[in-house]
């Protein structure tokens, strides 16, 4: 079974975290993990809460050489998909669509763990997760532009009061409110 990256490099048996079985490549450092042993093994394993990513968490992460080099699944040949999970710098996870064949770069089984995203790896792929994925990166845009124009401090007000707000019964009363001083 051939890198599905590197074409000329041969897959390696090796045992991931958290002991998933996986075949490994020597030179870019990427698993391929096979979807029937994936499937044996998530049935093992804890289900996991799935939420998006704040696209300011930072982990260290740092994409592979080869991460952006479209690859082809080593048992059908059909191209893999990509999934965004919703890190800075871009981070995706790639499947097969027709045998349901994992392929993590170097390094990011080991993020998916760290984020507790491992044990479903099959709904990253979903459009709901994708758009959930979509929504979290346009808050986390929000936020930062109203921290850069707000500044650090009355941004922090205004976060803290939308909560209240959010979280009050007549909160809507209150964003009303605001929203007639400003528009007057």
């Amino acid at each position: 079974m051939q890198c599905p990256k590197d074409k000329t490099e041969s897959l390696m048996d090796v045992v991931l975290a958290g002991d998933l079985p996986a075949k490994h490549c020597p030179a870019c450092e990427g698993n391929w993990i096979l979807p029937e042993v994936y499937h044996e093994w998530q049935q093992q394993q804890e289900p996991s809460k799935l939420e998006p990513v704040p696209a300011d968490l930072d982990i260290g992460y740092e994409p592979a050489a080869l991460d952006a080099r479209a690859g082809l699944c080593p048992e059908c040949h059909g191209f893999l998909a990509r999934a965004r999970i919703g890190l800075n710098p871009a981070f995706y996870v790639e499947r097969c669509a027709r045998c349901g064949g994992i392929w993590c770069d170097r390094h990011e089984w080991d993020v998916l763990i760290h984020l507790g995203l491992h044990t479903d790896v099959p709904y990253l792929f979903t459009a709901d997760w994708q758009h959930q994925t979509r929504e979290q990166e346009y808050l986390d845009r929000e936020r930062r532009a109203t921290v850069e124009k707000l500044g650090e401090e009355l941004a922090q007000q205004i976060f803290d009061l939308a909560e209240k707000l959010e979280n009050h019964p007549n909160g809507d009363f209150g964003v009303a409110y605001l929203m007639r001083r400003f528009t007057a």
